[in-house]
């Protein structure tokens, strides 16, 4: 029952909605099939799947709301729930920020499913472990890796006419490869809306490639470096780029929370921040990275830009604050794309005369929330550059940085990637900030 049809969804919201009393009731339905293995030290370790569907159920009563939750879909826990939601929202306290549920509105046609992705097997699954697995033995290396994937969907309905549905499929694949003493590790990380686009061979190969290069890492001297970020060092669930996006918001400016706040009030909606190479927007519709074509609130995702050529063009405005600055309200996409050229990360390596190639960003903090400085440590395979050759790998350091920075201070930009849903190119960027050494691999 996992993946249900966008009539038999709409079939159980509506029979939801019939059993509500409350001035307001939303619904939403949610449903995944995953599949995954997961392997270690040259052996699967792991495998299987999962099968999901969930309701959550809000109701409203003037400016009170409660939600309740269920994943069993006969008549009588159907109406409980939404019993329970009103119960709940009875003895709720206002929302000073409450806003009405929205109407009908007009969705684009998602481009997220692809059959090839939702009918993957688990003879597949092992396949890719078994062909991962080979390469690194056959080099006398050891992986670790894990592979998800599935179909997914969401469905909602409201009582003032609201209905959207769209399904999705996506693949993530990680591994991380080490030499046998330990000391030498690489990393590679793709996710794909069609797996007919996955070559974990290609991925497993470029991290070994990187474990057998970072064997003998030397120190350096921290300091500023000329470095080469790539895409998997900018983009992760606490990314430098990710966290860029996400302060793209306009209540927190306004607010004197932002390094987007203007001083004695209001925001620098309209003003130059970055480099004029950058460029960064958000598509639902775009051919490598697709996304959701409406947002939690059941607003629409369109394209829009939020960087055009250095000056910040658009900002997120929740349906709140919209109304209260007289702004248009703005959803929230599941992705981003940041434009690049044509560069390939080895082609960055030969125009580089001295400086350092960064595999992957962890361990991200924040250091000061208004400025975006973050602290973090590198890993899975750090080298110097010297005349556009790798000359060595060396030591792992800690840095300090922000991205407001970062994107002042682009030499390069290369050609852009898929990674978790959003489109980034690896970046050249001088002057960036390390403080300390690290004996991690």
């Amino acid at each position: 029952m996992a993946i249900l049809s966008q009539d038999e969804a709409q079939a159980i919201l509506k029979k939801v909605l019939s059993f509500s009393t409350a001035d307001e009731c939303a619904a939403q339905l949610d449903g995944r099939t995953t599949g995954n293995i997961r392997y270690a030290r040259n052996n699967v370790s792991t495998a299987g799947s999962s099968s999901n569907v969930s309701l959550a159920v809000e109701a409203r009563f003037g400016k009170r709301s409660g939600v309740a939750t269920c994943n069993q879909f006969d008549d009588a826990t159907l109406r409980r729930c939404v019993q329970r939601a009103e119960e709940i929202a009875r003895l709720a306290p206002e929302d000073p920020e409450y806003m009405p549920m929205l109407g009908p509105q007009q969705y684009l046609t998602p481009t997220t499913y692809a059959a090839s992705t939702a009918g993957i097997t688990p003879d597949f699954r092992a396949q890719v472990a078994q062909d991962s697995i080979a390469l690194c033995e056959a080099r006398k290396l050891t992986a670790a890796g894990y592979l998800e994937d599935g179909p997914t969907f969401t469905a909602i309905r409201n009582n003032k006419g609201l209905e959207g549905y769209q399904q999705l499929t996506n693949l993530d694949f990680s591994v991380t490869v080490r030499t046998p003493d330990g000391t030498g590790s690489g990393y590679a990380v793709a996710d794909y809306t069609d797996v007919t686009k996955f070559d974990a061979k290609s991925l497993t190969k470029r991290a070994a490639d990187k474990a057998s290069g970072s064997v003998n890492a030397k120190a350096i001297e921290p300091g500023k470096y000329t470095v080469i970020l790539e895409p998997a060092a900018l983009v992760s669930d606490e990314g430098i780029l990710n966290r860029l996006i996400y302060a793209l918001d306009a209540r927190s400016a306004d607010e004197g929370r932002s390094f987007l706040s203007k001083k004695g009030g209001g925001n620098k909606l309209g003003e130059k921040m970055f480099d004029p190479r950058v460029t960064i927007y958000s598509d639902p519709l775009n051919a490598t990275a697709p996304g959701r074509v409406f947002d939690g609130d059941g607003l629409p995702v369109k394209r829009m830009n939020w960087v055009e050529k250095g000056v910040v063009k658009n900002l997120f405005y929740s349906r709140f604050w919209a109304e209260k600055n007289k702004k248009q309200a703005t959803a929230f996409p599941s992705g981003f794309v940041m434009e690049g050229g044509t560069q390939s990360v080895e082609d960055l390596i030969k125009g580089t005369a001295k400086g350092i190639l960064v595999t992957r960003l962890w361990y991200i903090r924040d250091v000061d929330p208004q400025t975006l400085l973050v602290t973090g440590l590198t890993r899975d395979g750090t080298f110097y550059i010297e005349n556009g050759k790798i000359k060595h790998p060396i030591k792992n350091m800690r840095f300090n940085e922000s991205p407001v920075i970062m994107l002042n201070n682009i030499e390069a930009i290369g050609k852009a990637q898929r990674l978790g849903g959003n489109m980034v190119p690896p970046l050249k960027i001088r002057d960036f900030t390390f403080t300390s050494l690290s004996d991690a691999v």
